[in-house]
């Protein structure tokens, strides 16, 4: 049966293999064979025949065999190619064989599962045999390559080495039992294997194993406790530094005009004054000195000179409000709201805390540069390792300078009672006391107060009396 070469061209075009014009094709025709043959030659063709040797094109009459042109080194995108018939079965075969692994892992064991169950129902034990290698084969499948990410998620990086560690603490404890002279027989370098010691042991390993699991869920509940605990303290430190910033805003609108100007009234006083109040106690120790801080720089905390008919704040000629130290009135008058306040390691540089009540108060590591402590009660205070650089005890000279009172009114000039109150107040490694202030401190302490005062108080007179 011979064939024509324009005929074979086009089947060939129309089979999409590319056209070549160097393409040769051969002109002699081979005998019929079965469609079974031209199958089989076509599936080893699509399966590794090298370009340019001899395949059987399946046309579903004849077998031909054609020599073709090796394939082009570089296939362009544009260029379409079209299955054979012939490579239909093995591209079908690769696609059930794929749809067949993308089936859900669970669905396939929990079908091997019934299988076994099934075989062990009807007593068959081929199929239950096959039914059980065929699950743990998929469960070995599925476990073994999420080992490492499971190992890396469920026990921490520092916890590694040490499960590892007590592995191999136990499986050498096991071995050199094993090994020891214990259990070789008698008479023989043989080793006779010991099996109550090891089932002993295996107990013990148990126990153990219980107890690391335990003390695991112990540290797994004391983590989260922390790190509930840090959640905590972080929202709460949120919720404080709002308060704090609407205490500010309603300060400023209470005692400011639209002008800008101060303008504060009695009863916008006492009104600052409670909220001043109701805030102090209600934060912590930072936000303590963060109101401080702000009163002290807006001169809220600072004694104002005023009008005497109308009670307004007097401009003093360079841009600010003058003090009046003897009779000017402050905005928000602290008083006793920081008695027993615990203000230990904050920053207070430069605060106006002068006449405030801090009897009892922690005090302890405070940066007290440049702050105004002048008839400040400062009774039993804890001033351990505050830096005092600056700060002012008192006015006048330290030789003048008195304590306040009750009753007699403080002198600016000469210091006679302005001085603050330090009695029995621990002054313990305060820092960069000066002299003058060492000099009040020995004077006016007492005798609890000059025992704790750096460089100690020789020549220097106990005026308190006690």
């Amino acid at each position: 049966m011979s064939s024509d070469p324009n005929s074979t061209q086009s089947r060939l075009n129309a089979s999409g293999m590319p056209e070549n014009k160097n393409q040769q094709v051969s002109q002699s025709t081979s005998g019929v064979t079965n469609s079974n043959n031209s199958h089989s030659s076509d599936i080893s063709e699509s399966n590794g025949s090298e370009p340019g040797e001899n395949f059987s094109s399946f046309s579903g009459e004849t077998m031909v065999g054609k020599k073709l042109a090796p394939f082009p080194a570089k296939v362009s995108d544009e260029t379409d190619y079209t299955l054979l018939p012939g490579h239909l079965p093995a591209l079908e075969t690769n696609i059930k064989s794929v749809a067949l692994f993308n089936l859900n892992p669970g669905i396939v064991i929990l079908g091997s599962i019934t299988l076994m169950i099934l075989g062990l129902a009807i007593d068959n034990a081929w199929i239950g045999f096959m039914g059980a290698l065929l699950t743990l084969a998929i469960s070995l499948r599925i476990i073994l390559p999420n080992w490492g990410k499971i190992w890396v998620q469920l026990v921490p990086e520092a916890w590694r080495a040490i499960v590892v560690s007590c592995l191999g603490l136990v499986a050498g404890i096991v071995g050199l039992l094993m090994l020891s002279g214990a259990n070789q027989e008698p008479g023989s370098r043989n080793i006779h294997i010991n099996w109550d010691a090891i089932g002993a042991v295996g107990e013990v390993v148990g126990a153990l194993g219980q107890i690391l699991i335990a003390i695991i869920a112990v540290y797994v509940a004391w983590r989260q406790y922390v790190i509930s605990k840090e959640l905590t303290i972080q929202q709460n430190r949120i919720t404080q530094q709002q308060t704090i910033d609407t205490y500010f805003q309603g300060v400023s609108d209470l005692a400011l005009s639209d002008e800008g100007l101060l303008e504060d009234w009695p009863q916008e006083r006492a009104i600052a004054e409670g909220r001043t109040a109701a805030i102090l106690s209600s934060v912590d120790s930072d936000g303590k000195a963060k109101i401080i801080r702000f009163l002290s720089q807006s001169k809220l905390l600072t004694p104002l000179q005023r009008d005497r008919h109308l009670g307004r704040p007097i401009l003093d000629g360079d841009g600010g409000y003058a003090e009046d130290r003897a009779y000017g009135v402050r905005v928000i008058y602290l008083g006793v709201m920081l008695a027993g306040a615990d203000l230990a390691g904050t920053d207070l540089r430069w605060t106006e805390l002068s006449e405030a009540n801090l009897v009892r108060a922690n005090l302890k590591n405070c940066d007290l540069v440049k702050a105004n402590l002048s008839r400040t009660i400062l009774y039993e205070a804890n001033l351990t390792g505050a830096d005092l650089m600056g700060t002012r005890l008192f006015y006048g000279k330290a030789e003048t300078a008195s304590p306040r009172n009750r009753t007699d009114p403080p002198n600016y000039k000469t210091g006679e009672f302005t001085g603050a109150v330090i009695e029995n107040a621990d002054m313990t490694n305060v820092q960069r006391l000066s002299d003058a202030q060492r000099y009040y401190c020995c004077a006016w302490g007492g005798s609890k107060t000059r025992a704790t005062i750096p460089g100690g108080c020789e020549g220097i007179p106990n005026k308190l009396g006690r």
